[in-house]
């Protein structure tokens, strides 16, 4: 018997814990189940994945259709796509290993991933989808000095793009890893299956673009919803659908640290700095959903705002029934694997969901179960490929060296040869990255994001007074002081978890840097545009138009796209 949020609940566990079975299988071997079956489930997922790539990338030459699919699918179809953009390997590995190893403040991860979404949802969505086009430094440059604001804001997506990547490759690596039977000591052989995957992802990218990304993130999607309400169902099933006795058994299970495990402090709860870095990343979270490149391009899409907002409201509910399903699944992992034949496992903590799986349903559901958060991986790293590529050529090349005169076909191969380079940059720092858990690389790139980004979007949508000064300020402070203080945390050095734990040059006291670049880059484009000259008569002009066309769609919508600002006014008024 035990006490649970204040209620006794007596434990009858349903089941007899095998101990230790997992961990034997573990220091026998690195392999979980049988290699050439989960080889096979595999190959089966990639091949049907790629087919459809194919046979939905018809056309993809001209720059809408590479950059957004000829902006031709539905709110409903969007928003499931947003979903398998958004939810990623730091989703369905990150965040269940998160809780599988640190129990409570694992769910945070989860619980902040989706509040995000409501920022994205009242602020975001439909003045991006109606005053952009391909990219955020289109809205950035509606009505603020074209090359200044487009070069600051490629480099700070580019930036974030890499860093998501970093984090997806790396857990794919430690994904395959553990299925095909790589130890965490063959360093060799995990850094050929990251390049593996790297390559894999370039060929989803140069072949489909982002109508057959999209398309293959819905089935992705619907498979993983699917993938984590049956485990989910599984788990609960096993305790009779009682989700305070899979707690109880989970303390009983881990007797040594089943009690921390509900509740806080295992890792954001043992000093004040600890709770201050807790509340870092919780503001980081928050804020990060609204600031993701590939996130924001997905608005494009779609054919106007409408259909941006009705995107974010099916990308809402999607995300939260995944993420409370996450939850079970993690402390179903705590339960029946346990934190330490997870964190033996190849990918560490990152194996928690498939070793469940393999608890749960042997080799099969394994195989089932990785290879649907393979094929996350690789729709996420196709789509934040492309957005980093659509970055640059649209831009960089287009917009700043070619003055807004390039030729489309030519952007398109320039977008094309960005993202081979892109790439294999992202190979590179998966390799680096490989072992880390990837629910906090991403987390620490949320913090990148909305350092970078978040302040001079709303700057630009919302404040009138808002010059180019402060937005370039803004972008470029944000993403320095973001990176900065990463550079100098315990992330990175100082601690045996760390990137490097063999050096220690932490002087930054917090893991997550969000506490204090997002604020900064908020100050530093308020005092940058108070500091510069207001605007004349010819950007209050801009930002009058831009206004009107960010609230009703005017010149932005298909429907209204030929029609005066006065005139679409008039009719949204009717």
């Amino acid at each position: 018997m035990c006490s649970f949020f204040g209620e006794r609940v007596i434990i009858m566990p349903p089941f007899e814990y095998r101990e230790g079975t997992l961990m034997s299988l573990l220091a026998a071997s690195p392999t979980v189940g049988n290699p050439g079956l989960n080889l096979t489930i595999f190959a089966g997922f990639v091949l049907a994945t790629f087919a459809i790539m194919i046979a939905t990338a018809r056309g993809g030459r001209a720059t809408t259709d590479y950059y957004t699919g000829g902006q031709g699918f539905t709110g409903a179809q969007n928003g499931i796509a947003i979903a398998g953009d958004y939810l990623s390997a730091a989703a369905f590995l990150g965040v269940v290993g998160a809780v599988a190893v640190y129990g409570y403040d694992g769910v945070m991860f989860a619980i902040g991933s989706l509040t995000g979404w409501v920022i994205a949802l009242l602020f975001v969505a439909e003045p991006l989808r109606n005053t952009g086009r391909y990219t955020m430094a289109d809205v950035l440059s509606y009505r603020l000095r074209v090359r200044p604001v487009r070069a600051a804001a490629a480099t700070s997506t580019l930036l974030v793009s890499m860093l998501y990547l970093v984090a997806q490759i790396a857990g794919a690596g430690g994904l395959v890893s553990l299925l095909v039977g790589i130890g965490n000591s063959d360093r060799f052989s995990q850094s050929v299956v990251i390049g593996g995957v790297g390559v894999l992802m370039l060929v989803y990218v140069l072949v489909g673009g982002m109508k057959g990304t999209t398309w293959v993130q819905i089935l992705k999607a619907a498979l993983l919803v699917v993938a984590g309400a049956s485990l989910a169902v599984w788990v609960l099933g096993r305790w009779g659908f009682n989700l305070s006795s899979l707690l109880g058994s989970t303390m009983q299970a881990n007797p040594g640290a089943g009690a921390a495990l509900l509740q806080p402090g295992p890792q954001y709860g043992q000093t004040g700095l600890s709770k201050l870095d807790f509340l870092s990343l919780g503001l980081a979270g928050l804020l990060g959903p609204a600031s993701l490149p590939h996130v924001l391009m997905r608005f494009y899409t779609v054919p106007d705002g409408r259909a941006a907002r009705r995107s974010a409201v099916w990308a809402i509910w999607l995300i939260g029934g995944f993420f409370l399903a996450a939850i079970v699944i993690g402390y179903g992992a705590a339960a029946l694997v346990g934190p330490e034949a997870i964190t033996a496992a190849a990918g560490e903590s990152n194996a928690a969901a498939p070793l469940l799986a393999y608890e749960l349903g042997g080799e099969i559901l394994l195989g089932v179960v990785a290879a649907v958060a393979f094929a996350t991986i690789l729709a996420v790293v196709a789509g934040l490929t492309i957005t980093a590529s659509a970055s640059f050529a649209h831009d960089v090349y287009a917009g700043v060296l070619k003055g807004g005169h390039a030729e489309p076909r030519k952007e398109v191969r320039v977008a094309r040869g960005t993202a081979v380079v892109v790439g294999i940059a992202a190979i590179a720092g998966g390799i680096v990255a490989n072992g880390q858990n990837i629910a906090v690389l991403v987390g620490l790139t949320f913090a990148v994001a909305a350092s970078a980004h978040l302040p001079s979007l709303l700057y630009t949508l919302y404040w009138p007074r808002f010059t180019t000064t402060g937005a370039v300020l803004s972008i470029w402070g944000g993403m320095i002081i973001a990176l900065g203080l990463v550079a100098f945390s315990p992330e990175v050095s100082g601690r045996p978890t760390s990137l490097f734990p063999d050096v220690d040059f932490a002087w930054f006291p917090f893991a997550n840097p969000g506490m204090v670049s997002i604020p900064a880059s908020f100050l530093l484009g308020a005092v940058g545009t108070w500091c510069s000259r207001r605007p004349d008569r010819d950007a209050r002009r801009r930002q009058a138009e831009m206004e009107v066309r960010a609230l009703t769609g005017a010149s932005a919508d298909r429907a209204t796209r030929r029609r005066s600002p006065v005139a679409a006014v008039r009719r949204h008024r009717v």
